[in-house]
Formats: structure tokens, C-alpha cells, sequence
């Protein structure tokens, strides 16, 4: 968002070749983000592939007025952001854990 919040801006466009630990590392601890990611993983029949994933990040330590401006705002930029269809919700560190919460998701569209 921008400084007087009115408008959604991007913060940062991650590089070729990061990894999803990369753009965990990049994610404040007290406010909050989104993010369109690009998963990359293997199938159960160990075939590699990618989705686009739609990521808010609201930390429950953020303040209480940024929390409500992203939860409210968070789904007319989904709708802007066509060919994303995955939507993940996190409040902390342990909701974007790879193994155990991000991949099982995006998982459910292979």
C-alpha cells in the first residue's frame, strides 16, 4: 500500500531463479503483504511443474488497521490478477511452511 493508503503498489518484484525461501525471507514480521507467486514442485507422479498462487500475507502482529485494509481489499486484486486462481491465506510463518501447508494446496489444481 501506499504511505497514505489509497492505493496498492508493488513493493518488490522478486528475480529469476528465487526460491520460495527467498520470498519467505522478503515478508515482513509485523505488516502485512500480497503476493503473486510462482510454485514450482513435483506432482505425485514426479513430474515438475509450476502455479501462480495468490499469497496474503496479514500476520497477526500487524497493526489492526493495516489488517482490515488487506482482508478487505484482498479480493477485488485477486480479481484483477487474471490467470491466478489459487488464493493461500497466512497469519503466521507456520501457514506458509512449503511442505506442509503451500504445497498440499496448490496440489488440490494439478
Amino acid at each position: 500500500m501506499n504511505d497514505s493508503n489509497s492505493e496498492i503498489v508493488i513493493d518488490k518484484v522478486g528475480e529469476i531463479g528465487q526460491k520460495y525461501d527467498d520470498f519467505v525471507a522478503c515478508l515482513p514480521e509485523n505488516d502485512c503483504r500480497y503476493a503473486a507467486v510462482d510454485i514450482h514442485f513435483s506432482t505425485n507422479d514426479g513430474r515438475d511443474t509450476s502455479k501462480l498462487v495468490f499469497v496474503t500475507w496479514i500476520p497477526d502482529s500487524a497493526r489492526v488497521k493495516a489488517k482490515m485494509l488487506y482482508a478487505a481489499s484482498k479480493k477485488v486484486l485477486h480479481s484483477e490478477l487474471t490467470g491466478i486462481g489459487i488464493m493461500i491465506n497466512c497469519n503466521d510463518y507456520s501457514d506458509l511452511d512449503f511442505e506442509s501447508c503451500i504445497k498440499p494446496e496448490v496440489m488440490k489444481f494439478v
